[in-house]
């Protein structure tokens, strides 16, 4: 029979070189949802089914994985953040918006937005990701990404990163362009977040397993500000350095830290208890 202790784990060591590799894909993530469906002008309709379609083959390639590929995680990650980037700006922003530097609305075929709003979006995708919590807790499945070793667990685990993901987008652009602190300003304060969580992890009665969850929800909307103050122009707050040239550079960023990853012997143990 086969046990836990004898399935080779298909998910990272939390360390250091992870949340760097989170905090990379999920800016990509940003500036590349940005590319297809803004600046190519594929329009948030068609951007999302596309990209949840390459969500689904990545996802498949991980799932049938025999063990930790950092290639196959690391694209997953990366497709759920393209498409949550794109599925939230859909579900919040209204069709007849203007969203494009000319003020044209023309973002190719189909609706480009639901107009819920970032209130509504968010208590949407906030219940969303506490009934995926609540199913996983009653499957049994544990919750330590460390200790995923079957099918079921690792489908609970995306499940609640692509929910999570979307949720983080809405979050950082609610800070972006709702909350009057800006990009900079919005990323300063999810960095403080994270360092306050940081600081969590001596704390014996905050469990690392719950701090884990926070910050990887937190990451998102850094990722979100990060790629907006780098694409967005700078009468906006932006750098204006635009989302192609952006995501090239993003993109070469993390391909280097997945050959890292792929050339850096596991560690056998997890440090940070998640």
């Amino acid at each position: 029979m086969t046990t836990p202790h004898s399935v080779t784990r298909k998910l990272p060591e939390v360390t250091l070189a992870f949340w760097i590799m989170k905090i990379a894909a999920t800016t990509l993530g940003e500036t590349a949802g940005d590319l297809f469906s803004q600046t190519l002008r594929l329009g948030y309709f068609l951007t999302t089914v596309a990209l949840f379609l390459v969500f689904v083959v990545t996802l498949v390639v991980q799932l049938r994985s025999a063990r930790y590929r950092p290639f196959c995680y690391w694209t997953v990650i990366l497709s759920t953040s393209m498409a949550g980037t794109t599925l939230s700006d859909f579900m919040n922003r209204a069709a007849d918006a203007r969203y494009l530097p000319a003020g044209d609305t023309r973002l190719g075929w189909g609706p480009q937005g639901l107009g819920l709003g970032y209130p509504e979006g968010a208590a949407i995708l906030v219940s969303l990701l506490l009934l995926v919590f609540l199913g996983w807790r009653l499957s049994g499945m544990t919750f330590r990404i460390t200790e995923i070793v079957t099918f079921r667990g690792e489908a609970l685990f995306w499940t609640a990163i692509l929910v999570s993901n979307t949720l983080g987008t809405s979050m950082g652009d609610f800070l972006s362009d709702s909350s009057g602190l800006g990009y900079l300003g919005g990323a300063a304060l999810v960095t403080g977040l994270l360092l306050v969580l940081v600081a969590l992890i001596r704390v014996e009665a905050v469990p690392n397993v719950l701090l884990f969850w926070i910050a990887f929800v937190l990451t998102r909307p850094l990722g979100a500000t990060a790629g907006d103050l780098l694409t967005k122009p700078v009468a906006k707050g932006g750098l204006d350095l635009g989302t192609t040239g952006s995501s090239a550079v993003l993109l070469a960023v993390l391909v280097g830290l997945m050959v890292r990853a792929t050339r850096t012997p596991r560690p056998r143990g997890s440090g940070s208890g998640v």
